[in-house]
């Protein structure tokens, strides 16, 4: 038997242990999986998972036990900080064509550049990660109601899922906003599996332009 404790993971016989979350991906690294240790600043010590090693050395983080200066220079480290982790990859694949993003109603347009925001950020590569050893997942994207330009990004197994909210008018556009363990934790408007991912890791919506 095994399961969680607050932020502990234990099984029946053996002693609980600490959650361990990736600062820049936010995924808790699997029973078995380590950690690398890295410092922002020289300083502060945080927890990277081996998805995002090479995240962190581009942004010129120093390792624990490596190296005792980093490749970027500080200016360019310290704008690439935590607050620019997210921001539009340059040459990013669209998921949808230009002109077939005109074609598309107000609502499947948000979608689709929700979509291109979340292959662009570090958690697609998460995701992409968990899919190697869970398989592909269910994916829905929902726009949500209201003033700001908000959509749900849900990316599910059997076993766990994770949500991302995409807001348009955040500098940080892409966050994780909820995760959980059971699919009938989820809101029946999030289960509309609208979306899937492709084996590069890409998720596509199903929108069809008119």
């Amino acid at each position: 038997m095994s399961g969680r404790l607050g932020p502990f993971t234990y099984s029946r016989g053996v002693p609980a242990r600490p959650v361990v979350t990736c600062v820049i991906c936010e995924r808790s690294l699997l029973l078995g999986e380590r950690s690398l240790r890295f410092s922002p600043d020289g300083r502060e010590l945080v927890d990277v998972c081996p998805l995002c090693r090479d995240r962190a050395l581009e942004l010129g983080w120093y390792r624990e036990g490596g190296a005792s200066h980093p490749v970027v220079p500080d200016e360019r480290r310290r704008r690439r900080g935590l607050a620019g982790l997210l921001g539009r990859r340059a040459g990013s694949e669209a998921v949808v064509t230009e002109p077939a993003l005109r074609r598309l109603s107000r609502p499947e347009q948000a979608v689709a550049e929700a979509a291109e925001l979340f292959n662009a950020s570090t958690f697609r590569r998460a995701v992409e990660g968990i899919a190697r050893s869970l398989g592909a997942p269910l994916v829905s994207i929902v726009p949500l109601s209201g003033v700001r330009r908000e959509v749900v990004i849900t990316v599910a197994w059997d076993i766990s899922w994770y949500q991302y909210r995409v807001d348009f008018e955040s500098g940080q556009a892409v966050r994780l906003a909820e995760r959980g363990y059971e699919l009938d934790e989820l809101d029946s408007s999030f289960v509309r599996w609208n979306a899937h991912m492709r084996e590069d890791g890409l998720i596509v919506p199903e929108v069809e332009p008119r």
